[in-house]
C-alpha cells in the first residue's frame, strides 16, 4: 500500500488513458466469455485485475485472453467484514502501480455482465466529471444504527453515510484510498458485527473528502424488490431481449449535468447458466459480440 499511496493521481499528459476493471470474485469467472466478446479488439483501452480466494488453482487462461496472468496476489475475503474493502483496495493498489495510464477503476463481481459495448463503456467513463459511488444518510438500524460511537472522534457519527459498494473511481480518489492512514485503521477497529464495512467505509471517505466529486449513485444495476441481506439472481430464461433493453434505457439520471436514460453499464447477479442468453443477444442488444 505505501508504494501504491505514491502513485501518481494524474495520468501523464499525452497518454491514452485507460479503464481498469477489478474482478472481486469467490472463485472463477463464468461471465468470462461475455467478457472477452467486449474488451475484443480495444486492447490499449483498458487494464485486468483479478482478486480471487488464494486457494483458487483454475488453469491459466490462453496468452490471447483479457484475463492472461491477470490475477493478483490475494489473501481470503469474507462477505460482510474488513477484509472485503482490503481486497478492494488491494485490487486498487495493483492498478494504480502496474500502470499510469490507469484513469478509471470499476469494481465488478463473477456476477456482472456489461451492458454496453466496450467503446460506450470507457466513452462514458473517461469523460465523466463524476465518480460512480453511492453515499448517502439513512436513518434507523441498517444505516446510523450501524455506526460505532468508539470511531470519534476519527469519523462522527454525522459523517457516517452508507451505499453499494460497486464504485467506479478517478485516479486520485484510487489513490487517496489507498494511502489512507487515518479512516480505514479506524473502520478496521471497530466495524465489526452488525456494522458492514463495504457499504461504507467508501461512501463515508467520499462523504468526508470529496463530498461533491460523487454522483451517488451505482453504475450497476442490481434488484433488491424481493427483500433480504441478498440482491435478487436471474437465471438463463429470465434473461431476454425486453429485460435487457429496458436495464439499458429504462431509467433516468444526470450525467455532466444533463438527463440521461444510460444510467447503468453493468449489472448483476447473473447465474453462470444464463452465459449462453447472453452471448445470444450480445450482438443484436449490447452492440458487441
Amino acid at each position: 500500500m505505501a508504494m501504491a499511496a505514491s502513485a501518481p493521481r494524474e495520468v501523464p499528459a499525452g497518454v491514452v488513458p485507460k479503464v481498469a476493471f477489478l474482478f472481486l470474485t469467490r472463485w472463477d469467472l463464468p461471465m468470462a466469455p461475455l467478457w472477452e466478446r467486449f474488451f475484443d479488439g480495444h486492447r490499449g483501452l483498458y487494464s485486468v485485475y483479478v482478486h480471487t480466494d488464494p486457494a483458487f488453482n483454475g488453469s491459466e487462461p490462453p496468452e490471447t485472453s483479457a484475463f492472461y496472468h491477470r490475477r493478483i496476489p490475494s489473501k481470503e475475503v469474507k462477505w460482510g467484514q474488513i477484509s472485503m474493502v482490503e481486497a478492494e483496495r488491494r485490487l486498487l493498489a495493483h492498478a494504480l502501480l502496474d500502470d499510469h495510464s490507469n484513469a478509471r477503476f470499476v469494481l465488478l463481481s463473477e456476477s456482472h455482465v456489461p451492458l454496453f459495448d466496450f467503446p460506450t463503456v470507457h466513452s462514458y467513463l473517461i469523460n465523466s466529471t463524476k465518480v460512480y459511488l453511492e453515499s448517502y444518510d439513512q436513518p434507523g438500524a441498517t444505516g446510523r444504527g450501524r455506526y460505532k460511537r468508539r470511531m470519534s472522534p476519527v469519523v462522527t457519527a454525522s459523517q457516517w453515510r452508507k451505499g453499494s459498494q460497486w464504485f467506479e473511481l478517478d485516479r486520485r480518489l484510487a489513490a487517496d484510498i489507498v494511502a489512507d492512514d487515518v479512516y480505514f485503521p479506524a473502520f478496521r477497529r471497530f466495524c465489526k458485527r452488525n456494522c458492514y464495512a463495504d457499504e461504507h467505509y467508501l461512501p463515508t471517505f467520499l462523504n468526508i473528502l470529496r463530498p461533491s466529486a460523487g454522483a451517488n449513485r451505482s453504475l450497476t444495476w442490481v434488484d433488491w424488490s424481493r427483500g433480504g441481506p441478498h440482491p435478487a439472481r436471474f437465471t438463463r430464461m429470465e434473461v431476454t431481449v425486453d429485460f435487457l433493453r429496458w436495464l439499458r434505457g429504462g431509467s433516468t439520471c444526470t450525467y455532466n449535468g444533463r438527463t440521461t436514460d444510460v444510467c447503468f453499464l453493468f449489472a448483476r447477479k447473473f447465474l453462470p447458466n444464463s452465459l449462453t442468453r447472453f452471448l445470444r443477444f450480445a450482438p443484436k442488444v449490447m452492440g458487441f459480440g
